[in-house]
């Protein structure tokens, strides 16, 4: 999958990614460090990346312009702050949810709970 990982999660996370054959690259890695919420979306539409963030700002984003992509993956842990846990839970979860990244959604992680809410919202 291809995957742009926000600034708000570590770089560590998107190397964890790539080592697991996806195709990823950190807002950090390209210049991005300081972007917009709009510019990081508009680059993951532009490339077909799904955006990983903590930032819920994205899923109004996609509420405010009814767009059934990209698609986006929220981290709301408390615990799993690590990026090889993240890495590790997406990853263990990406065989459920896999389809539903790729036709547009919204997938939140939790501690306990993953919930997928399919695009347009």
């Amino acid at each position: 999958m291809r995957f742009l990982v926000d600034q708000n999660r570590s770089p560590l996370l998107a190397e964890a990614l790539r080592d697991a054959g996806h195709d990823v690259v950190h807002t950090n890695e390209i210049g991005l460090e300081t972007a917009s919420d709009p510019e990081i979306f508009a680059l993951a539409l532009d490339q077909r990346r799904i955006i990983i963030s903590a930032d819920t700002d994205f899923a109004s984003l996609l509420a405010d312009t009814g767009s059934t992509s990209p698609s986006v993956v929220l981290f709301r842990l408390r615990g799993f702050r690590r990026a090889h846990d993240q890495a590790r839970l997406l990853l263990a979860n990406l065989a459920e949810v896999g389809e539903d990244l790729e036709l547009g959604a919204i997938v939140v992680i939790n501690d306990d709970r993953l919930r997928v809410r399919r695009l347009p919202i």
